[in-house]
This record gives structure tokens, C-alpha cells and sequence, in this order.
């Protein structure tokens, strides 16, 4: 953090750069304003009023990355765990941001290509089924804070926006790819990927990709099966407007060893002891837009989405008696048109965006038991769900010389049913909310920006929580409140950011301990607190060390329950401290990465439990760190070659986790993972 703050505060080497800085600031295009999270992404990143990362295209394939959990691993604030039903299946996406619980990512907006990736956005935000893979995405941007007026509902911890690969503006183009994973452990298995795209004469733009994964991982018969396949649009009406869109298509099946206990763990950390259990999903969506620069001043856009998916899981108890099978079905329609104006007022300009987003969701959650000996089915339970939400959002982002200023607020209208299929029962719940927030950033020169925010978030009631609405119990939205303060400093040699937060979140709603079934109230609060930074070097390229590259980030995260019998302890199944560290080496068309990552103890119940249950499903969780290398050669031109091949947990290091569900236990992490990629473009 010493190193960040010197680095923010060092003149820049170069007499052209320090006359860039004291040049004022200049305004930035209308579309950025507009769509900041959109077509706009990468040009408002360095203005931008609050703690944000950009992972890109070349930095994903540098890192050598399995999936998209190894990614954000690198990013300051977030956390990636698998301590879910899921056992760590291909299926879910399970990520933590400032102390915010990480199972199924319920905190989080996450979205590709500004669209809601959750099956349900507002009755089931959880990424139980994560219709996403990696090698499809061109980028990730991360904002942990300061985005909650435009994108909701669950921005509690941040927005996480997927972009999927872009459509070449030439000719005919493409590439395909082949991984390898050995497992020094059990299994290996192959991802494949396939990108073909380009631009007509008559201006159309089309893009076909896919990405797949077969085979095993490092648990005994841990299969995972999957497909992601999208065709992208782009057609342009006239100079200043186009169409745009894509359809997609995702399934995966995939096998869950879940928990171990401890003498299982001591015998073989990587056996299967739940063979029968799997998760499976299916999603079938589409997207369009019309985007219209109506001028230097104006903008229009509006979008509009639908969705179909369908998520099962078999579990067997811990008995091995009964499986419980969990069919569920949703579909969802969102569409969303703003308008961004420019405006100049009293000697300060203007850029006022209004939005609209209405959502539509309809679905059904089932459950049943399979006996095992026998093979009958026994009874289903069924519930139906429906939820139609309104949000309607304006916010100003008023320019005053180098200052940036962005009060805004959205609104939420929510009406929620759920119906029990088998009797006459039927639960309600209607929420209006205002979300508040003030963005502001000062341009100090063209490298750094130093920013503040207060930003409101919520989360509305979920489907299942419904059953425990009553006149007597109503429940209502969690709300969060943060605030930011922070710089980020950007030149040609340095990239670091410096961020400190404070994050109350007071009215969580949770399962009243020891009641059944199940009672939900508004009874949690906790209080997340901490500093984020990050840092990265490229020597001069006229120098001796031309081609290398040191980054580093570090995180510190004091999250604590402040309600119940547990208050003043830490949040479960988060890490104090985290940081990465990293150099990268280029050469011609050599490169060579190593890096590491660590974070420190968990605990995986709200007691903050140290001594380890037998069973495995309490305990404090170990901290680790993990070394990766990888070396790549690439050939450019077209056609195009590349080979990488890398090792990660070089030294085969062994940690776990834990999962707390129906199959709790340890779950061992991956071990030494030997890989080649290679890549071929045209």
C-alpha cells in the first residue's frame, strides 16, 4: 500500500506526460456517460468514481486460468470459493465480494453483456446454475462500488459484467482452440472453442462461438459435461444508429463428489464417497438492442431480453436411503430503454441519464424423493413463483472543470407470488424502495483520479423466503449503504488504485435458528470494512528489462456479524487477507508468467468454530498460497499460431474447503495441474 500511494504521487517521467497533465480535462464522449457498463466499458474505466477492474482478453489467457472463479481470484476484494451443494461443480458460479457471502453469488449483480445472468434476478439471484464459461468472454469488468443506481436488484456487492467476444469489424475471421488439463490426482479433462465472425459489406456483423468442456477433474468420477453456444448481430440502420443482438445456448451436467470427513480426507482426500449425486441445467435465451447517437448531445438505447432454464439436482442423504431430486423451471422478460442528454448550464455541462427496466419472472421450484432400494418415487412438492418489477432510474453527471459529480437515484416497484400447487396456500409480498447514491471524482491530471461515493443497495425478498411472509413477519428488502474513498493513477509505465470502504448492511433476512420448516426474518446485520490495492509495472521499452511486467494486489477485509448470539465474530467463509503477486516476461514471441495467489483462515459456520468437527462440516479453514507458471509462443498473422503450457499449484500443494449442506465435509482444492493450449486464428 506504501508502494501505491508513492506511486500516486510521482510525477510522470516523461516532459510530454507532464504536459498532458497540466492540460484541463477533457470531456468524455456522450456514450460512455450513457452506457458505462455497456459499448462504453473500456473508455470511462480510468474517470470512473469508484473502486472498478478490468480484466481483459490477454490478462485471462496470462493467468492460465481453469475458469472463471480463477479470474476474479486476481481481482482486489473478491473472493471465489466452492462451499456450496454444489461441491464445486462446473455448474455454479460461487463469488464473494468485501466480506458478502460467496455461496451462488447472491450479492452480486452479474450479468453478460448487461443482461441478468441469474435464472430469476429477483426470486433466485443465486448462480446455482451459472449459464457462463470462460473461453466465450472477452473481458470482465468488476465494480465493486459506485454503480448502484442503473443495475439491480442484488448490487449489494457490486456489479460483475461478462462481455462476450466482440464482432470483428473486417473480414471473415476466426479461431479455434484445444485445452488439456491433467490432474496429478484422479482425472483430466479437454476444453474446446470456436470463434468465427466478420463484417459484410452491407455493414452486417456476425459472430458464431462456442466453447465446450469433457472429461473428469481431480475427484474420483467428478465429470463435467458442457456446451455454450452464441450467435451474435450488429447491423447498422444508418450513420449514427444499428441493431445489435445475439441468441445462446448453454448445458452442462455435472457430477458432485461433495464433503468429506476427517478420517475419509486422511485416507484419500480426493475419493468419491456420493457417486449418484450430479447437478444439470439447460438455458436457452435471446437478446436485441437499438442504439441511436442522435447526436453529440443525445442518446438512445434500448434493449430487450428473454430467457428459458431449467436446473435439477439428485442428492443422496447421509444415510444413502433416499435421493433427492429439485426440477425447477423459469422463465424471464426484461426490457430496458434510457436516454442520456447533454447539457450545458449555468457554466456546467450536463449528462442527465433516465432508464426504465421492467422484469417479468415465471417459474416453479419441485422436490421429491427417490427411495434407493426400491426406486419409488414419493410425492411432489410444487410451488409456482411470479414476480414483475418496475425500476426507474435517473442520475446527473455534472462536469465542473476537472470535477465530476453524479448524484442519482432509482426506484424499485416489486410484487411477488408464490403458490403452493397442492392446497389453497398462497404467500405475497409487495416493496417499493428508493436507492439514493452521489458519485464524485476528481481529475487531478490525466494519470490519477482520486473519487468518493455513497451508494444504497438492495436485495428483494426471494422465492423461498416468501413462505414466511405473514401480517405478523413482513418482510421487507435488505438495504446496504457504502461509501468509497479512493485513487486510481494510469500511465503508459503504471497502473495502481488505492481503496478504502465501509459497507452496513442491517437488515438481512435469514432462517430463524432452529425452526422448521424453515422461518425467514429481517434479523441480520453485519459491517464490512477494509482497504483494497493494487499495482502494476511495465519497464520502459527502450530499457534493459523491456518486456517485463510486476503487478501485485492486496486486500483487507474485517467483516463482522453484528446481530444474534454470534455478534462480533467474523462472517463465515471469508478471508481477512487476500493478495496476488505476478511477473510476466515478453520476447519476441515468447512469454513467461508466474504468479501467486493466497488468502488467509476462514471459518465456516457464523461461531466462528476453530476446533474441526469429525464429520468435517465445522472447523477453521487453513489459509494457502498457490504458485502458477505457464510459458506461451506465439506466431502472429493470419493464419496465426499459439502454444501455451503452464503448471498451477506448482507445488502440488494440498488445502481445502468446506461444505455445509446435506454432503458436508472437506472438499480438497485442485492439485498440480499440468496444461497445453493450443490456438490457432485466421
Amino acid at each position: 500500500m506504501a508502494a501505491a500511494l508513492a506511486l500516486l504521487a510521482m510525477p510522470l517521467a516523461h516532459a510530454q506526460e507532464q504536459a498532458q497533465e497540466r492540460a484541463p480535462a477533457p470531456m468524455e464522449t456522450i456514450q460512455v456517460t450513457g452506457s458505462w457498463l455497456g459499448s462504453g466499458l473500456q473508455n470511462s474505466v480510468r474517470n470512473f468514481a469508484g473502486a472498478r477492474t478490468v480484466v481483459n482478453q490477454d490478462d485471462i489467457e496470462d493467468s492460465g486460468a481453469l475458469d472463471i472463479g480463477d479470474v476474479l481470484r486476481r481481482v482486489p476484494g473478491v473472493q471465489a470459493t466452492d462451499n456450496s451443494g454444489t461441491a464445486g461443480s462446473a455448474i455454479s458460479l460461487n463469488i464473494g465480494v468485501r466480506g458478502l457471502t460467496g455461496r451462488y453469488s447472491p450479492r452480486s449483480t452479474i450479468l453478460l453483456d448487461g443482461i441478468p445472468l441469474a435464472v430469476a434476478p429477483y426470486g433466485q439471484p443465486q448462480l446455482s446454475f451459472a449459464p457462463v464459461s470462460l473461453n466465450n468472454i472477452e473481458s470482465i469488468d468488476v465494480v465493486r462500488g459506485g454503480g448502484a443506481v442503473r443495475y439491480g436488484p442484488q448490487n449489494v456487492g457490486g456489479i460483475i459484467n461478462f462481455r462476450s467476444r466482440s464482432i470483428p469489424d473486417g473480414a471473415l475471421s476466426g479461431d479455434v482452440s484445444v485445452r488439456y488439463n491433467d490432474y496429478s490426482e484422479t482425472g483430466h479433462n479437454t476444453q474446446y472453442s470456436a470463434f468465427l465472425g466478420g463484417t459484410l459489406e452491407n455493414g452486417l456483423g456476425l459472430a458464431l462461438m462456442y466453447s465446450g468442456m469433457d472429461g473428469g477433474g481431480w475427484r474420483t468420477a467428478s465429470n463435467d459435461k458442457l456446451n455454450d453456444v452464441a450467435l451474435k448481430f450488429r447491423y447498422p440502420l444508418n450513420a449514427h444508429s444499428e441493431v445489435y443482438g445475439k441468441l445462446t445456448y448453454f448445458d452442462v451436467n455435472s457430477r458432485t463428489p461433495g464433503g468429506l470427513t476427517v478420517a475419509q480426507y486422511a485416507a484419500d482426500p480426493f475419493q468419491n464417497t456420493r457417486p449418484t449425486d450430479f447437478w444439470s441445467g439447460e438455458r436457452k435465451g435471446g437478446d436485441v438492442g437499438y442504439l441511436n447517437t442522435i447526436s453529440a448531445t443525445q442518446e438512445f438505447e434500448v434493449k430487450a431480453y428473454y430467457n428459458e432454464s431449467f436446473r435439477q439436482s439428485a442428492l443422496i442423504n447421509a444415510a444413502r436411503t433416499q435421493v433427492t431430486w429439485q426440477p425447477r423451471n423459469y422463465q424471464v422478460l426484461g426490457i430496458e430503454p434510457r436516454y442520456t442528454q447533454r447539457f450545458t448550464a449555468a457554466g456546467l455541462t450536463h449528462d442527465v441519464t433516465a432508464g426504465y427496466r421492467f422484469l417479468r419472472e415465471r417459474g416453479d421450484d419441485n422436490n421429491y424423493a427417490v427411495t434407493v432400494a426400491t426406486g419409488v418415487q414419493g410425492a411432489t412438492t410444487r410451488f409456482d413463483n411470479a414476480t414483475d418489477a418496475h425500476s426507474v432510474y435517473i442520475d446527473d453527471r455534472i462536469a465542473i472543470g476537472a470535477w465530476r459529480i453524479t448524484p442519482g437515484v432509482r426506484y424499485e416497484r416489486i410484487r411477488s407470488d408464490r403458490r403452493d400447487a397442492g392446497s389453497s396456500a398462497a404467500f405475497a409480498s409487495d416493496n417499493n424502495k428508493a436507492l439514493p447514491s452521489l458519485n464524485v471524482a476528481y481529475l487531478v491530471n490525466p494519470a490519477l483520479t482520486v473519487f468518493a461515493n455513497y451508494t444504497t443497495s438492495f436485495g428483494a425478498v426471494q422465492n423461498t423466503q416468501l413462505n414466511s411472509q405473514s401480517a405478523t413477519n413482513p418482510l421487507n428488502p435488505e438495504v446496504a449503504k457504502t461509501v468509497e474513498l479512493g485513487a486510481r493513477w494510469k500511465n503508459r509505465a503504471v497502473s495502481a488504485e488505492l481503496t478504502a470502504f465501509k459497507l452496513k448492511f442491517d437488515n438481512q433476512i435469514l432462517q430463524v435458528p432452529g425452526t422448521l420448516p424453515a422461518t425467514f426474518q429481517n434479523i441480520g446485520a453485519t459491517n464490512h470494512e477494509g482497504i483494497e490495492s493494487a499495482f502494476d509495472y511495465s519497464f520502459d521499452e527502450a530499457g534493459a528489462l523491456a518486456g517485463l511486467n510486476l503487478y501485485a494486489n492486496y486486500t483487507y477485509t474485517k467483516a463482522i456479524q453484528e446481530s444474534g448470539a454470534t455478534a462480533g465474530l467474523d462472517v463465515p467463509f471469508y478471508s481477512r487477507g487476500t493478495d496476488t503477486v505476478g511477473a510476466r516476461y515478453k520476447r519476441d514471441a515468447w512469454s513467461f508468467n508466474v504468479s501467486g495467489t493466497h488468502q488467509t483462515r476462514q471459518y465456516s459456520d457464523a461461531a466462528n468454530t476453530v476446533a474441526e468437527a469429525a464429520n468435517g462440516s465445522a472447523g477453521a479453514i487453513p489459509g494457502f498460497r498457490l504458485w502458477n507458471a505457464q510459458v506461451g509462443w506465439k506466431v502472429k498473422g493470419k493464419p496465426g499460431y499459439e502454444v501455451m503450457a503452464g503448471v498451477n499449484n506448482l507445488a502440488d500443494r494440498r488445502y481445502y474447503t468446506r461444505n455445509v449442506d446435506g454432503n458436508a465435509g472437506r472438499m480438497v482444492g485442485a492439485p498440480r495441474t499440468a496444461y497445453l493450449q493450443l490456438r490457432a486464428s485466421y
